[in-house]
Formats: C-alpha cells, sequence, structure tokens
C-alpha cells in the first residue's frame, strides 16, 4: 500500500527532526519528574498502608521501564528509522538513577541500614540476589558513561563493556517476577519486553 510506505518515512524524518532540537538535559529533567511526583506522594501520605513497599516498587519498576526504554533505540533505529541513539546515555543513566534509589531505599528504609540483615537476604533470597546482581551489572556503566572514559578505553572496547546491559535488564526483569507472590501480568510484560527488544538486535544471516 503506497500510502502507508510514504507516511512511515515522514513521520520518522518529522520525529528525528524533532529529537535533534531537544536538548539533553530536557530528557534528565523529563524523566526525573516520577521520581519527584513519588516522593511528594510520600510526603503527603498518598502511597497507602505501606508506603516503604510502595516506594520501593515504584522506583524499581521506573528502573526496569528505562531499561526497557533504552535497549528500544537500536530497534527502532533499524526497523522503524526513528534515530533517537543521542538520548541513550540519558535513559541509562536515568535507569540506573532509580534502580540506585531502589536499592538505597531498600536498605535505609527496609532494611534500616542494618548492613548484616541485608547481606544476609542478598545470599538467602534468589530475588534480591539478582536484583543486586542487575545493579552490579549497571554500575560499571554508569561510571563510563562519559566522553572521557571513551577515550580512554577505545570506542571498541567501551562497546563491549556496555554490552552489560543486556544481562543487567534480564536480571532487573527476573528480580521483578520472582519478586511479586501473585504472578500477575505485569512482570511477564516486562521480561517478555527485554527479551523481545534483545531478539530484535540479533542480525540473523542473509540468504543469498
Amino acid at each position: 500500500m503506497p500510502g502507508i510506505t510514504e507516511a512511515r518515512p515522514d513521520l520518522a524524518a518529522r520525529v528525528n527532526g524533532w529529537a535533534r532540537r531537544v536538548p539533553e538535559w530536557a530528557i534528565y529533567l523529563a524523566g526525573a519528574l516520577p521520581g519527584l511526583w513519588i516522593f511528594w506522594l510520600a510526603a503527603t501520605g498518598g502511597l497507602g498502608i505501606d508506603p516503604v513497599k510502595e516506594i520501593e516498587h515504584r522506583l524499581g519498576e521506573l528502573g526496569l521501564q528505562f531499561l526497557i526504554g533504552g535497549l528500544a533505540f537500536t530497534p527502532a533505529r533499524r526497523f522503524l528509522g526513528l534515530n533517537l541513539i543521542r538520548f541513550r546515555r540519558a535513559v541509562g543513566l536515568l535507569a540506573f538513577a532509580y534502580v540506585s534509589l531502589h536499592l538505597l531505599a531498600w536498605i535505609a528504609l527496609d532494611m534500616s541500614f542494618l548492613w548484616s540483615q541485608a547481606a544476609a537476604d542478598i545470599v538467602k533470597r534468589p530475588y534480591i540476589t539478582m536484583g543486586m546482581a542487575g545493579f552490579l551489572l549497571l554500575l560499571p556503566l554508569a561510571i563510563t558513561s562519559n566522553s572521557a572514559s571513551i577515550r580512554r578505553m577505545g570506542g571498541a572496547n567501551w562497546r563491549k563493556l556496555h554490552k552489560l546491559v543486556y544481562p543487567a535488564a534480564l536480571a532487573g526483569g527476573i528480580h521483578y517476577l520472582w519478586l511479586v507472590k501473585a504472578w500477575p501480568l505485569e512482570p511477564f510484560l516486562y521480561l517478555g519486553a527485554t527479551i523481545l527488544l534483545l531478539a530484535l538486535r540479533i542480525r540473523l544471516p542473509q540468504r543469498a
């Protein structure tokens, strides 16, 4: 259908043109708003009867959402022609920030900084072990998400290191799935989206 095939490149060109005009700081600002809303709800009693669990859950979910969003950039460029790669660093750092806040909320509000008990739970509870593994995989990526690290490591080595985001996202999805008790649909959707986006990055050999 010629109308559809003509409209898709035109829409992609419009989105790409809009994206070029958006400053990176605007992504950080927009990405911070959900976190500020959570803290506003916490301060005003809007998080229900168990605000600690709600804070942990919402921060962790935001971290996973930003991780999945970062994985979508390459497939979006390959299959839709949308070039949003310049925002990938901001989205990745926002993901790390929310994952870090999720971890901090657990340590401070849930564990009350009882480090020995927290360490015991990390070893004893598989879902916490998986979540901590995801955080540790993200840590070197956050540290090296700057131009100086790219120059120091070289582009090829830097790109290899940043492929750790793949197992980190999977760990986050599994952490969420193992965390819930009633097996609702939402964790399966997040894990399924992660697996799908990773599968779309695979380049199949072309037939002659």
